[in-house]
């Protein structure tokens, strides 16, 4: 499963809170599960990964995640979305203690070089949509953004393409100051992503450095740095205080944790030891379908945050 199949864009949906519910989604949410597990961390679910139980309605799936206990909810796509529903689930949330993890900020491009090529169309293009993007962040009440340079340019040296990055992260940085936001960088491993720019923690952590700023640090994909680089616990260490969220996903094959060779319990217990308070993302899927896959997803988050 690609990072880019999570980025989707979504039509406008009715809210159905305070509606008395009927027909399928009725049987599907009368079927779900009723205890609220009490998580050690913020784990963060996505939209259809629990549509069989909650229905396609984006919040009901919102309220279905609460009332497993999950804390923290994440949309790649939030920025595709009207307006009117960004503001629907943007009270749920409210409504249900759910903190707004990381949405797309920009257009990320996967083929061809952007940030990296020092181009100055390109580089407005992306500040351009760091500043609606700060308008998105203040609708669903959101903290983090995510930020993917793009790909690499084959006709420049790296330390130049580097340069430009930072220089371009530097501008984004001024835009996000004034209202406390912050863009993390997410390295893609090479094998699910080849050709971009950004590929590991050691890289994101020092451009992080020579942008400076509380407003770019790193996201760290434990399924990409598996990938690309392994070691997990001691790259999170050496890159603590530039990393400003997490995403989840096990590998072999992008899903749930139990259901590959990382072990999750002790990752997020080494987390959970470092004090960290932000937002896991659960940007994985489900390596079962329907209704019984759901509920095994939410079991093996149970079994992982036991420590």
């Amino acid at each position: 499963m690609k990072r880019r199949s999570f980025i989707k864009k979504s039509t406008a949906t009715a809210s159905l809170i305070g509606v008395s519910v009927t027909g399928v989604n009725a049987m599907n949410i009368l079927d779900a599960p009723k205890n609220s597990h009490n998580f050690n961390l913020k784990y963060a679910p996505h939209l259809g990964m629990f549509k069989n139980h909650a229905g396609d309605d984006p919040i009901d799936q919102l309220n279905f995640m609460a009332d497993q206990g999950f804390t923290a909810f994440e949309d790649n796509g939030m920025k595709n979305r009207s307006v009117e529903t960004q503001g629907k689930m943007a009270k749920t949330m409210s409504d249900r203690n759910m903190t707004m993890g990381v949405f797309v900020a920009h257009k990320i491009y996967w083929k061809e070089p952007n940030l990296a090529s020092g181009s100055p169309e390109k580089r407005q293009e992306f500040l351009n949509e760091i500043k609606a993007s700060v308008e998105v962040a203040k609708r669903v009440n959101a903290k983090w953004m995510t930020v993917v340079p793009g790909h690499v340019d084959l006709r420049q040296n790296i330390d130049y393409q580097t340069a430009h990055i930072v220089e371009t992260l530097k501008q984004a940085s001024a835009i996000l100051e004034p209202h406390n936001l912050t863009m993390v960088l997410e390295p893609l491993n090479f094998r699910d992503h080849p050709g971009l720019f950004l590929t590991e923690s050691p890289q994101a952590y020092q451009i992080c450095k020579a942008v400076n700023s509380p407003t770019c640090k790193i996201l760290f994909d434990i399924y990409h740095q598996q990938i690309q680089e392994g070691n997990l616990i001691p790259n999170i260490d050496a890159c603590w205080d530039e990393i400003a969220y997490f995403q989840i996903g096990d590998n072999p094959g992008r899903n749930e944790p139990t259901t590959g060779e990382i072990n999750y319990k002790n990752v997020f217990k080494h987390i959970h030891s470092k004090g960290f308070k932000g937002i896991l993302g659960m940007e994985h899927g489900n390596s079962t379908h329907g209704k019984k896959g759901e509920l095994a997803v939410i079991e093996a988050y149970k079994a992982s945050d036991n420590f």
